[in-house]
């Protein structure tokens, strides 16, 4: 079964500076993939990111999440999709000096969309690159939407809907913070560290959970658990971990043993 891992936008990006994105974080998350993709060459593995100071900024700017109406927001909707995809170019880049044989694919040119939920993702081209032993790249994108004319789907989104085809073992979100806390860490340094979370656990975590740290069109941190609470009601045999990567070799040792206790896991 695939491993699904998602680089957060708060962590590659700076998400306080529109288009700023952290480049030797990128770079030191692309080698730590690497040497764990070399080795476990059989494992799948399925990369993600997210928009961060890129796609997000934008969005806002142009309220691309609400939907497109107008000539002035379908302009809005092609330079959302040019931002997203100049992040994904800086992550790809790493990956491929590392020696990760990636590819990327657009959900823009895979996702339709009902209402801002993703009603059919297509597939095929992902699956046929895992089975030729590549690692595709998805990320947060634009979308046409069969209501709205046009929408943002988030990275964990995108995520959900190829679980439809794809149900994955284990699925990494890698951030600023180490996990799941009973309050905000940044804000109070006090907060309580949860290392594991059951589904029955979050409606009482709801309001602690907060938002993301700068700009965040899909629902910051609440909104990802929620898209994660959804998944696993589907497919409760996944183990879904929310670890830290701001220090160097902690996303390393995780993916060499998903097991280990590090930040929080979620499960059914």
């Amino acid at each position: 079964m695939p491993h699904f891992i998602k680089l957060g936008g708060s962590l590659i990006t700076d998400k306080n500076q529109a288009l700023t994105p952290r480049p030797q974080t990128i770079r030191r998350l692309a080698h730590e993939f690497a040497r764990v993709w070399q080795a476990q060459p059989q494992q799948q593995w399925v990369l993600s990111h997210g928009s961060g100071s890129y796609g997000h900024a934008a969005a806002q700017q142009h309220r691309t999440r609400q939907g497109v109406q107008n000539a002035t927001g379908w302009a809005g909707f092609a330079q959302v999709g040019h931002v997203a995809a100049q992040l994904n170019r800086l992550v790809m880049a790493e990956l491929l000096s590392a020696g990760v044989p990636a590819i990327s694919f657009a959900p823009s040119a895979l996702a339709r969309c009902h209402n801002r939920r993703i009603t059919h993702l297509h597939t095929p081209p992902i699956l046929t690159a895992l089975r030729h032993q590549l690692v595709p790249v998805l990320f947060g994108d634009v979308a046409f939407d069969d209501a709205l004319g046009g929408t943002i789907v988030s990275t964990e989104e995108v995520l959900a809907a190829l679980a439809q085809d794809l149900p994955p073992r284990h699925l990494t979100l890698v951030g600023l913070v180490d996990g799941v806390f009973d309050a905000d860490p940044v804000r109070h340094p006090r907060a309580r560290h949860i290392p594991h979370l059951r589904l029955a656990d979050l409606p009482a975590l709801r309001k602690a959970l907060g938002d993301s740290h700068g700009v965040d069109v899909t629902g910051g941190m609440a909104g990802k658990i929620d898209e994660m609470a959804r998944l696993l009601r589907q497919f409760p045999q996944t183990h879904i971990h929310l670890i830290s990567g701001e220090e160097p070799g902690h996303f390393l040792r995780h993916l060499q043993n998903p097991e280990l206790p590090l930040g929080t896991t979620l499960t059914g």
